[in-house]
């Protein structure tokens, strides 16, 4: 049997909805957060082995590099919790349609925005 059915396999051609670009954004955020979790053990060991180790640890996390970097990983922490509680409220039935979808995805960019511009206050 021949199938004539069109193929597609150009993924950027497709016009993705916004519940699935949140939906992949939090699955890619849960990878950050674990990367993100090893950098900060590593400082955190640094910072446990000697009082050197402990500056040199302090002055890392104090440049705008470290700053930047801490602030990357609570950002992800804070969409990745976020789009969290929405897939949460839609295991409940809240938000299982294409229109309460497309809303609870702006909700979470809203809310998540929020978050991470008050960390980003907060940080620096």
């Amino acid at each position: 049997m021949k199938d004539t059915r069109p193929q597609n396999l150009n993924l950027f051609s497709i016009k993705w909805p916004l519940a699935a670009i949140t939906s992949i954004t939090h699955r890619i955020s849960g990878v950050f957060i674990f990367l993100g979790t090893a950098l900060l053990l590593y400082l955190l060991e640094m910072s446990l082995e000697s009082e050197a180790g402990f500056a040199r640890a302090v002055e890392l996390v104090s440049s705008p590099f470290g700053k930047l970097v801490i602030w990357a990983v609570v950002s992800g922490l804070l969409y990745h919790l976020v789009a969290g509680i929405k897939h949460l409220a839609m295991d409940l039935g809240i938000g299982e349609t294409k229109e309460g979808s497309l809303r609870g995805a702006q909700l979470t960019l809203v809310v998540a925005g929020i978050a991470i511009i008050i960390a980003g206050v907060w940080i620096w």
